[in-house]
């Protein structure tokens, strides 16, 4: 058995998937390349931004199941892969307090101004303590836009903070909101009564640009946007530089772009209050390694026969 990988997998997988044969990992993510090296292939690891299209799974025959390092699963044609009946496995909640607790860093990073900070004392400026000031977190309102697994483990962090918290999420049950104490808003209502905005929701149709020119025009002066998603929830990165120099954000920090790597020659990565980061929120240890276990364990159910524990597509079973 040949089994694809589209970048380079832990060895929590490897463990486990070497046994049913060969592991070969794509030298770059290209569809030309995953086509050519797809047509052995009977399963095929999708890690990172590559585009597992219909071409992908047409040229790769022998396909029986295809896992993706992670809940993101925009880049997998799923409708083809359903019509092929390959079951697709992925990963959600497994990285979920990674994700969460970088969210809390970007944003105390930013309300503490630690980068600014610490570029001042490195340059000898002491006494630009006398002329700039930190922001506080006690008595703010946090908007969470996405209340899943990642919000509601934000959610739970700040609550130590005393920090008021607000969501937006229609699908999230209110039993879940009232237990951890936030109230479920509109989203235009959360950007007009937040300080800090942090965003974790999944892509589709309608939160593509759901943070755009036209809903930025409601932010208090002094606010703060994190985006720990995906780079396609905010509608371009001129909207965020409008409302960093015109005041109605005091910082931005985000994780994630369009396209990936990010084009930096876009003066917002200029910018003094601009924080930024190469889509790494959920790359810790213990994140990596329980998103490849399981990942390969859902891919081994497939193999063996048995009914994986996250799959996408459960009609093909």
């Amino acid at each position: 058995m040949t089994i694809l990988a589209t970048a380079p997998i832990d060895q929590t997988a490897i463990d486990i998937l070497s046994p049913y044969g060969e592991i070969i990992t794509a030298p770059d993510d290209r569809e030309d390349t995953l086509v050519s090296l797809a047509a052995d292939a009977e399963v095929i690891v999708v890690r990172g931004v590559a585009q597992i299209t219909e071409t992908v799974i047409e040229a790769a025959d022998k396909l029986k199941v295809i896992g993706r390092t992670g809940v993101g699963i925009n880049n997998i044609d799923i409708a083809c892969a359903t019509a092929r009946g390959i079951p697709v496995v992925f990963t959600p909640g497994a990285n979920s307090r990674a994700v969460a607790e970088a969210a809390m860093a970007f944003l105390l990073a930013l309300a503490k101004r630690v980068t600014y900070w610490d570029s001042q004392t490195k340059a000898n400026k002491w006494n630009s303590r006398y002329h700039s000031m930190n922001d506080d977190l006690e008595g703010t309102t946090l908007g969470i836009v996405g209340f899943g697994n990642i919000g509601q483990q934000l959610a739970r962090l700040a609550t130590p903070f005393d920090m008021k918290i607000i969501a937006c999420d229609p699908y999230t049950s209110p039993e879940i909101a009232t237990e951890l104490g936030v109230q479920m808003v509109p989203l235009d209502e959360l950007i007009k009564r937040s300080k800090y905005i942090s965003l974790h929701t999944v892509l589709t149709p309608e939160t593509e640009g759901m943070i755009n020119d036209k809903n930025l025009q409601y932010l208090q002066t002094g606010s703060y946007l994190i985006n720990l998603s995906r780079g396609e929830a905010i509608d371009s990165l001129d909207t965020i530089l409008e409302a960093l120099n015109d005041g109605r954000l005091a910082g931005a920090g985000l994780d994630v772009f369009v396209p990936e790597p990010a084009d930096i020659s876009h003066p917002i990565f200029k910018h003094p209050n601009f924080l930024t980061a190469p889509h790494v929120a959920s790359l810790t240890k213990n994140a990596i390694d329980t998103i490849h276990l399981w990942m390969a364990n859902d891919i081994k159910a497939v193999l063996d026969g048995e009914r994986p524990k996250n799959l996408v597509n459960p009609e093909v079973l």
